[in-house]
């Protein structure tokens, strides 16, 4: 095999940046001493990385956001907001008697599914038969309706006993639901379904 050479005709030599890459990379290692030295120091100080976004978040978490409110009688409001259903709920400690509208929630809301998501606030908190529940809620249909109450029972319970809020939380009834109903566009029959297309 004939000696390779450059442009000039003289014979290439062994690059020498290979070495020079090996030795780069033993030099970090002698000089390492002084970053750990650095490392300490900051120890010593008492600072550590990360270490007031952990206080932050304790901070966070012994004081969870209130969206409920208590009056001067003692009874714990909420509101809750599904599409476009308002619910305006108000809980205080009684028997365990839900009122939707000045009807009971059994005639409210007649499918079983709707009365159990109503009550799942108040099983989850142990709070069924202890609390009296009142409820004005209007706008939107049934499913609405009743992720609307769900949530201010949620919202009106947090706001009366703010331990419940984990319970609640883990639970997901704090939760808004923003989902909407899309907009139906021109040139469409609804939000995406288009006119029947007919090639002849």
């Amino acid at each position: 095999m004939p000696d390779e050479t450059n442009e000039t005709g003289a014979p290439e030599a062994e690059t020498p940046e290979v070495e020079s890459s090996e030795e780069a990379a033993v030099e970090p290692e002698s000089g390492a001493e002084p970053h750990a030295e650095e490392g300490v120091e900051a120890g010593e100080t008492g600072l550590d990385i990360g270490s007031e976004a952990v206080e932050d978040e304790e901070a966070l978490r012994a004081t969870p956001l209130i969206r409920g409110r208590v009056d001067e009688s003692g009874v714990a409001m909420g509101t809750g907001r599904r599409k476009t259903a308002v619910a305006r709920v108000r809980v205080k400690s009684g028997s365990g008697q839900i009122t939707i509208n000045d009807r009971s929630v059994d005639e409210y809301f007649p499918i079983e599914r709707d009365r159990k998501m109503i009550l799942a606030p108040l099983v989850a908190t142990d709070t069924v038969n202890s609390m009296d529940v009142w409820v004005r809620v209007n706008g939107g249909g049934p499913t609405g309706q009743t992720g609307a109450v769900v949530l201010g029972i949620a919202r009106a319970l947090q706001a009366g006993n703010p331990e419940l809020h984990h319970q609640l939380s883990e639970g997901g009834f704090l939760t808004r639901d923003g989902r909407m109903v899309e907009r139906k566009k021109y040139g469409y029959k609804k939000a995406r379904r288009s006119f029947q297309f007919s090639k002849r």
